[in-house]
C-alpha cells in the first residue's frame, strides 16, 4: 500500500471507531435492555454486531481493497476512545433532543391527520346516518307520497359520498393491487362472503319495503 492509501485507511478507521461509539449508544438507547426479554436482546445484539462488522469491512474495502493491518485495529480503538472521551456526552444530548422533537412532530402529524381526515369522515358518516334515519321517519309518518322522493334523495346521497371518498378509494385500490396475490386471495374471499350477506340483507329490506308500501 502507498502512504496515501495508508493515511486514508487510518482516517477512515478512526472515523469508523467514532461512528461505532455513536451507533452503540443509539442502539442501547432504543433497545432498553432492562425491559426486553433475554432472547430478544440476544438476537438484536447478534444482528447489531454483524451489521457493524460488515460496515467496517466495507469501508476498509473502499479504502485499501480490504487489506488488514495491525494499525487498523489501533485506529478503530483510537476513534472509539476519542468518542468516549470527547463526543459521547454531546452526542447523547443531541440524540435525546432529536428523539424529543421527532416525537413532538409525529404527535403533531397525528393530530393534523385526525383534524383533516378522521373527524371529517366521522362527521360525514354521522350526517349520512342522520339523513337516512330522517328519511325513514318521514316515510313512516307520510307513507307512499314521499317514497319516490326518498329514493332519489338516497341516490343523491350515495353519489355525493362516492365523490367525497373517491381519492381514498382510488388510493386504497392502488395499494391493494401492490399486495401479493397469496395475501390478497383469503381477504378477497372474506369480502366476497360479506358482499353475499349484504345482497341477501338488501333483498330482504327491499321485500319488506314492498310489503309495507302495498299495505299503505
Amino acid at each position: 500500500m502507498s502512504l496515501d492509501t495508508q493515511f486514508v485507511t487510518l482516517l477512515s478507521m478512526i472515523g469508523m471507531g467514532i461512528y461505532f461509539g455513536a451507533a452503540f449508544d443509539t442502539y442501547n438507547r432504543f433497545l432498553v435492555r432492562a425491559k426486553r426479554k433475554v432472547w430478544f436482546v440476544f438476537i438484536n445484539d447478534i444482528l447489531f454486531w454483524c451489521i457493524q462488522a460488515l460496515l467496517i469491512f466495507y469501508v476498509l474495502y473502499e479504502s485499501n481493497q480490504g487489506e488488514w493491518r495491525f494499525y487498523i485495529l489501533l485506529a478503530l480503538l483510537c476513534g472509539y476512545s476519542a468518542y468516549q472521551a470527547l463526543l459521547r456526552n454531546s452526542y447523547k444530548r443531541l440524540l435525546e433532543m432529536t428523539i424529543y422533537w421527532v416525537n413532538k412532530f409525529s404527535k403533531f402529524l397525528v393530530k393534523l391527520g385526525t383534524l383533516l381526515f378522521i373527524r371529517p369522515i366521522k362527521g360525514l358518516i354521522a350526517l349520512i346516518i342522520t339523513v337516512i334515519l330522517l328519511i325513514f321517519q318521514v316515510l313512516l309518518k307520510f307513507g307512499n307520497p314521499l317514497l319516490w322522493l326518498a329514493k332519489y334523495l338516497l341516490k343523491a346521497l350515495i353519489s355525493i359520498v362516492r365523490v367525497i371518498f373517491y381519492p381514498f378509494t382510488s388510493t386504497a385500490s392502488w395499494l391493494w393491487k401492490t399486495i401479493p396475490g397469496g395475501v390478497r386471495s383469503p381477504v378477497e374471499k372474506f369480502f366476497d362472503k360479506l358482499a353475499g350477506i349484504g345482497k341477501k340483507l338488501k333483498n330482504t329490506i327491499n321485500k319488506l319495503l314492498k310489503k309495507w308500501t302495498n299495505k299503505s
